[in-house]
């Protein structure tokens, strides 16, 4: 006999509750272990990374475009993208910093 029919047999309903609340509650930490633990690491990666942000760092941006970092205020990058071309950009926008001459 199988555990769910041994215990609606028996009588016992906080087991039979248990067993039946026992798959939504694996499911709920498989769920947290496979997307929201990882979301959660990558998003606090990325605010260090913006955190760390200072002039001449090389950076992608999310639309793609590299440029070298000129200024940086609370929530705006000046980024130099050509000579005598400069923007100014939302600091979400900066998606990584690329390392060497990548960039070019």
């Amino acid at each position: 006999m199988n555990a769910i029919a041994l215990l609606q047999a028996t009588g016992n309903s906080a087991a039979a509750l248990f067993v039946q609340i026992l798959p939504i509650l694996a499911i709920g930490l498989v769920f947290y272990f496979l997307v929201i633990a990882p979301a959660n690491k990558q998003r606090k990666k990325t605010q260090e990374m913006l955190g760390s942000l200072k002039k001449g760092d090389r950076v992608v941006t999310s639309g793609g475009i590299y440029g070298t970092v000129q200024g940086v205020e609370a929530d705006v990058v000046y980024l130099k993208i050509a000579d005598n071309v400069k923007i100014k950009l939302a600091r979400s926008a900066v998606t990584s910093i690329v390392a060497g001459d990548a960039a070019e």
